[in-house]
């Protein structure tokens, strides 16, 4: 098997986490994401799979900010053309930047990464900034673009980063679904499209079926045109009592 649920997401998706997965919480008005947690039986993450309880972060006004720049950071950095003297000035700002923050590094699960749900990828560079719109038992839709970052080769979105959103997809759809902690035993994708950068898109999926111990979910990503870009199918294997 490879990743797991926590839902897998505190991720949304593919990831596991030992407490039940953070997502957004409901939101008022019309503009928040839509959640029902009818299915979602916490006493699960008490009992399956030996992960630890994983908790909602509470950030200040400048964790979000930051993400935020360093993304854009991260286009700049496989897009610019610059002189060498541009370069160098870049590694003396970035080596005081890790400096700074290199006193704070944490264990897994103390850090607000991945763990800020009210930020688009949950306030994780690995993850996509993509956001949920919709969750409950009936599956999950979720909005966002790539970015320049994400480039593959002219114009379009690198094929891997689809299988990444994909699957941390499949973790938020165990979850909401009520089914037990579970991590991905396979991720098949079909590419039907090039898949665009800097266009909003969708991406949204469902149980398809449940055998014992094994979710298997389907979903699509799709243009606002509605038209088909990849589709994949996941199988998600319930971890047993001893597994990690």
């Amino acid at each position: 098997m490879t990743s797991a649920s926590r839902s897998d997401s505190m991720r949304g998706g593919g990831r596991a986490t030992g407490g039940r997965p953070a997502v957004p919480e409901r939101a008022g008005g019309r503009s928040g994401p839509r959640i029902d947690d009818s299915a979602v039986d916490e006493s699960r993450y008490e009992s399956h799979g030996g992960f630890p309880k994983v908790s909602r972060a509470r950030v200040g006004a400048n964790f979000g900010p930051l993400v935020e720049a360093l993304r854009t950071l991260q286009d700049l950095a496989v897009c610019v053309d610059a002189p060498d003297e541009i370069y160098g000035e870049a590694l003396d700002r970035t080596r005081e930047l890790i400096d700074l923050l290199e006193p704070h590094r944490a264990p897994e699960l103390q850090g607000p990464a991945g763990r800020a749900v009210e930020l688009p990828g949950r306030g994780s560079l690995l993850l996509l900034p993509w956001q949920v719109v919709e969750a409950g038992p009936d599956g999950i839709v979720m909005t966002g673009e790539f970015r320049r970052f994400h480039l593959g080769g002219n114009g379009a979105a690198h094929g891997g980063v689809l299988p990444l959103l994909f699957d941390d997809l499949l973790g938020m759809i165990v979850h909401y679904a009520g089914r037990p902690i579970s991590r991905t035993a396979y991720l098949h994708v079909n590419y039907r499209k090039i898949t665009p950068l800097q266009t909003p898109l969708t991406v949204r999926g469902r149980v398809d079926r449940i055998e014992g111990r094994k979710t298997f979910i389907t979903a699509e990503l799709v243009d606002e045109q509605g038209n088909f870009l990849a589709d994949c199918e996941g199988l998600m294997v319930q971890l047993l009592p001893w597994q990690p």
